[in-house]
């Protein structure tokens, strides 16, 4: 560390503890406060101040004046503390295998294989090291917020977006990945999150019930002017559902700041994860991904939160929230729609294959929604009947319905 950055470190010492040297605050208080929040502190990053430390300062700037402040100069500067020789050939050799990882997620990395021990060797121990062999690799910096708008409370905003994953090989095979997410915009809670192996509406469609069952419905939802985000069944259920769908500006992806920063935080923070043990399947991938985004991501104090967790602002809240009870009438309202005209044999087509609705129906222009699950004709918004799959073996011996006045157009010589 040099005498400008020692300086820097000082400077930002004495701006924290002035108001106390010069009598402005209540101690406790202001104490308290300072203690809570997070600090942009030169050299060191974002990272709390305990209060013994902040009385600390006071002390020794009382007794040595602004001297007192800088960091205190290492007698063993230029080598690693604790690390021997062979240890620091290891690290060295471990670090060539995942050049890329943060110099956080490696330290982590070394502490969860048992290669150190965290209460020997420190983090910037680890840092140096790397620093002073040029293996520090780009930091990805993260992406910065516009000083926009934000609100104070949960659940009045979502943030949605699609973002490229990781490529795995499953089955030897390689295979593209996509992660859905949506993020409160006022806890930065991701209220459900999943990769697919596809872009298709189908994965929006998981994610937002998923995302409504758990952490209750948002009032508003932002997304991008993307293909799934303009469909058809979204708007249907986000009016359903009373919550307002806003589609951002063509090519502005800073408007959703928050999801991008979002995707920015798993791409330096859980990718690394994948390069040190690559997933071997999409729900192998998923597992992983939630389990970190449960007890990394959501458990991590924020800077922009004043020093809280996502899941602290966002429990603070909960009693706002206002809950989906039914996942049933959540499975109806997110159900695809479209109209087929039901033939003289009182069959339909959807999707290359024929299902027979009730005869009642022939000749009839009727509303089909559906899913995975089944095939519905629906009237006056209430579904009326279900649609059977016509298997087309067995559909050779079954005699049909016919509308008595199928045969009349031919009488006529008119087509039908």
């Amino acid at each position: 560390m040099d005498e400008s950055m020692r300086q820097e470190i000082a400077l930002f010492r004495y701006g924290l503890i002035a108001p106390l040297v010069n009598g402005q605050v209540d101690p406790k208080s202001y104490v308290k406060e300072v203690s809570t929040r997070m600090h942009a502190v030169p050299h060191y990053g974002e990272k709390r101040i305990a209060a013994k430390t902040i009385l600390d300062w006071c002390t020794q700037y009382k007794k040595g004046g602004f001297e007192a402040l800088k960091p205190k100069r290492r007698a063993d500067r230029g080598h690693s503390r604790r690390l021997t020789m062979e240890d620091e050939e290891h690290i060295l050799a471990l670090r060539k295998k995942y050049p890329h990882a943060p110099v956080t997620v490696f330290y982590q990395h070394l502490i969860e294989q048992g290669e150190i021990e965290k209460q020997n060797i420190s983090y910037f121990t680890i840092y140096r090291l790397l620093k002073k062999y040029n293996l520090v690799g780009k930091e990805i910096s993260p992406m910065p917020e516009r000083k926009r708008f934000a609100y104070d409370r949960i659940n009045e905003l979502w943030q949605g977006d699609l973002s490229h994953g990781p490529v795995i090989r499953e089955n030897g095979k390689a295979q593209k990945t996509f992660l859905i997410a949506y993020i409160d915009d006022c806890s930065r809670v991701v209220p459900y999150a999943q990769f697919f192996s596809s872009e298709k509406f189908d994965g929006l469609r998981i994610v937002t019930k998923e995302a409504f069952l758990r952490y209750g419905k948002p009032k508003r939802i932002y997304s991008d002017n993307g293909k799934i985000y303009r469909s058809e069944t979204l708007q249907y259920a986000c009016a359903e559902l009373g919550i307002t769908l806003i589609h951002t500006q063509p090519y502005d992806p800073q408007s959703k700041g928050k999801i991008e920063r979002f995707f920015r935080t798993v791409q330096t923070r859980f990718y690394p994860l994948l390069e040190m043990k690559p997933a071997t399947s999409l729900q192998e991938l998923n597992e992983r991904f939630w389990k970190w985004l449960e007890e990394d991501y959501h458990r991590k104090p924020h800077a922009s939160l004043e020093g809280k967790t996502p899941h602290e602002v966002f429990q603070s809240q909960v009693h706002m929230v206002s809950f989906v009870e039914d996942a049933t009438w959540l499975d109806t309202i997110f159900l695809k729609r479209e109209f087929r005209k039901v033939k003289a044999d009182g069959t339909i087509t959807l999707n290359k294959q024929l299902y027979e609705v009730p005869p009642r129906f022939i000749g009839q222009s009727v509303e089909i929604r559906y899913d995975e699950q089944g095939v519905y004709v629906y009237e006056d918004g209430k579904e009326a009947a279900k649609a059977t799959l016509v298997r087309m073996q067995e559909n050779a011996h079954v005699k049909r319905h016919r509308s008595p006045f199928a045969g009349l157009g031919k009488e006529a010589g008119t087509d039908v």
